[in-house]
């Protein structure tokens, strides 16, 4: 019942179960011929015309337009004046029809049958479930899912996530097509002729007009299946598939350095501002967020790679040593910003009334910490590392350049000067899909730290 007055959930239901719904629509149309509630509106009806109700109405409505006429000093239409008393009674008839019928039936203490009464009823039948069961499994997951406030909040986030991918997809794909940049051209070089590059244009379908092309581009995102690049002739799919797991396990490495290190420090330089370790940790945070990423790495391969040989110089999947330097380089400016955003949330909250009530009742300083201020602290914490998090994934490129990664983010940079439009399309929108699921986990992580969240889900 709930679901039926959202309308977008509504007509979900309808499309999800639609054979279960044509079912209970004919079974309902059997039952409305014994409903009492018709019966009821008859006799209401005959009640009210024998009395003369809706004649006296139009007399009424008809005195009134003509004093209102007079007063006004207005010319006197009959006609004008009929059709709109006979239209505001009809109006007021049928209102007064529905109020008269439903009190005789609260009298008798009976319902008005309804589809969404005749619906449930079925519903809790078990018989009727069964059978149904397989033609509307998915209609029957999404009240499930409906059930469950949880689930219902990581359904819907789930959804608004695809709208989000799709505008994304659709966004790039008319930035790439409105490009100056010509792939044949750039591909087959300046010695081409036209007969060349049609050919280049008519196999990778970029004769085709725009809607056809952004329906090939999405349809092939949607079944994963990208085609091949404009250069190299490999399967776009394929390469992303072997280049976006390093870009993702350097940037998940970086996120958890960045946690372990920075949200301590914050915490600390927060129960002891304007100390000496504030005021030391606060220092390097800025150098951190101050170093540009690609001088500093640079400057950990001479020193770490060149000079003291710690670690190698390049990446190697075979060494666990050579992704380190690159970790450090990527979640410095992470761990500078969750740094400070951990001080600055940690500092506006142990000054919150409700902290300063709990340590006059004697609470240990520890426990009022880590019972009350860290948990409502850590709201903005999230955001800062899930927006963090977004951009370390994109833009993870110059770290990979510098550290010569094969990965997703300088895969994206060498294809964009073509454009080789597949290649950067499957980039791009994977690298999406993957912030869209960070995000909808960061809303759950929401309603784990604070209950209101939790409680507004419950009610919703």
């Amino acid at each position: 019942m709930k679901m039926q007055l959202r309308p977008s959930y509504k007509y979900l239901l309808w499309i999800l179960g639609l054979p279960v719904h044509i079912f209970v629509f004919f079974f309902y149309l059997y039952k409305r011929k014994n409903d009492s509630y018709f019966v009821i509106l008859e006799e209401t009806k005959k009640s009210l015309l024998a009395t003369g109700y809706k004649e006296a109405l139009e007399r009424e409505f008809q005195n009134q337009l003509v004093r209102k006429q007079e007063f006004f000093k207005e010319k006197i239409n009959q006609h004008e004046i009929d059709q709109k008393a006979k239209k505001w009674a009809e109006e007021k008839y049928q209102k007064t029809l529905l109020e008269k019928t439903n009190e005789n039936l609260e009298k008798q203490g009976e319902k008005r049958l309804t589809f969404e009464a005749v619906f449930q009823s079925l519903i809790s039948n078990p018989l009727f479930l069964m059978v149904s069961f397989i033609p509307g499994l998915p209609m029957y997951i999404v009240i499930l899912l409906y059930s469950n406030a949880i689930l219902k909040y990581i359904f819907e986030r789930l959804i608004m996530s695809i709208f989000v991918i799709l505008g994304v997809a659709i966004l790039v794909f008319t930035i790439l097509y409105l490009s100056p940049f010509d792939p044949a051209a750039n591909i087959l070089g300046e010695a081409a002729t036209k007969e060349q590059i049609a050919n280049f244009n008519r196999l990778y379908g970029l004769d085709q007009s725009y809607f056809i092309q952004l329906w090939d581009a999405l349809k092939g995102i949607a079944t994963f299946d990208l085609g091949k690049s404009f250069t190299g002739n490999e399967h776009v799919a394929t390469s992303i598939a072997n280049k976006f797991p390093i870009t993702f396990k350097l940037t998940i490495f970086s996120l958890i350095m960045a946690v372990v290190i920075a949200i301590p420090i914050g915490i600390v330089s927060a129960t002891k501002p304007n100390s000496f370790f504030d005021y030391s940790f606060m220092f390097i945070a800025l150098i951190g967020l101050s170093i540009p990423s690609f001088w500093q790495g640079l400057i950990f391969i001479l020193n770490f790679s060149i000079k003291l040989q710690w670690f190698p110089a390049t990446y190697s999947p075979q060494n666990w040593l050579s992704i380190i330097m690159p970790v450090v380089v990527l979640g410095t400016g992470l761990t500078a910003s969750v740094a400070r955003m951990t001080r600055s949330s940690m500092l506006e909250v142990i000054n919150e009334d409700y902290i300063i009530t709990a340590k006059s009742k004697g609470l240990n300083q520890r426990h009022v910490l880590w019972k009350h201020a860290i948990g409502n602290a850590m709201i903005p914490i999230i955001t800062v590392i899930g927006l963090l998090f977004g951009g370390m994934l994109g833009g993870a490129a110059v770290t990979e350049k510098v550290f010569n990664i094969s990965g997703i983010g300088s895969y994206i940079v060498d294809k964009q000067f073509i454009p080789d439009i597949p290649s950067i399309m499957g980039g791009v929108v994977y690298i999406a899909i993957t912030i869209s699921l960070v995000n909808v986990l960061i809303d759950i992580l929401y309603a784990f730290f604070d209950p209101r969240i939790r409680s507004k889900m419950k009610q919703y």
